[in-house]
């Protein structure tokens, strides 16, 4: 049965769109679902709706699981009853699985076509939601995107009250970035590596998971207007390593 408790899993980056010989953290995503073949829809409206980021999904999920995907920039939705009912077949997934890419385009788009209810409506019902990059910055109040250029502060959805930085690791500028903006009034919140999961269960913090020996995820903190960075606790899942964080293309950069 679904897990009651709403779920969120943010990948600082990493799963199946960079990771090409690792499944850690991408079989850890089906195991929290709870269902033997559980029903997995991706969201790839960051990236336009890349046909190579739909097939990279497929080739991944279709084995294991009831994969669909849903797309807002092609007249063919995805099938799997997807175009009679967007919001009837978002909320009988187990899994809801957002890509990487632009996220401020991406949460325009979602506004325009109702999207973000539906994810709101989904969360409370206890469907998992999960992603990398724009996948994990969107669930937030405020986040950090790069996509265009300099480091920004960009709104999210809202259901996580903190706010999240992503690639922490392999982009160099983001990290001062995040503190700036932390030490001026940004909500505090995490940061995560490439290959490193945040699991929230409701909106609290309760497990951090990588597929790297050297993942972190931190917690960044305002204390007397001095920005304070604390290393967090993480949990090593078997699995390769991740190979390169850039070996995939621009969708992964939020």
């Amino acid at each position: 049965m679904r897990p009651r408790t709403p779920q969120i899993v943010a990948l600082g980056g990493g799963g199946f769109s960079m990771e090409r010989d690792s499944t850690a953290i991408d079989d850890h995503l089906l195991m929290l679902s709870g269902a033997g073949r559980p029903r997995i829809c991706f969201l790839p409206t960051a990236s336009g709706d890349a046909d190579h980021y739909v097939v990279r999904f497929y080739r991944r999920f279709s084995a294991c699981c009831e994969a669909s995907h849903l797309s807002l920039f092609r007249r063919d939705q995805g099938g799997h009853g997807v175009e009679d009912d967007l919001r009837a077949h978002l909320l009988s997934q187990d899994i809801i699985y957002v890509g990487g890419g632009n996220v401020v385009s991406m949460l325009g788009v979602w506004r325009a076509h109702g999207i973000d209810e539906i994810l709101r409506e989904a969360w409370r019902r206890g469907v998992l939601l999960c992603g990398p990059s724009a996948g994990s910055l969107c669930w937030f109040a405020e986040a950090v995107s790069a996509f265009h250029g300099e480091p920004r502060a960009v709104q999210g959805l809202g259901l996580l009250p903190y706010s999240n930085c992503v690639h922490y690791d392999a982009e160099p500028k983001r990290r001062p970035e995040y503190h700036r903006l932390v030490s001026e009034g940004m909500l505090e919140g995490f940061a995560a590596d490439d290959g490193v999961a945040l699991h929230f269960q409701g909106t609290r913090l309760t497990s951090v998971l990588t597929s790297r020996s050297q993942g972190r995820a931190y917690r960044v903190s305002r204390i007397g207007g001095e920005v304070m960075e604390v290393a967090l606790e993480t949990r090593h899942l078997p699995g390769q390593r991740l190979q390169s964080s850039r070996s995939a293309s621009a969708v992964a950069v939020a």
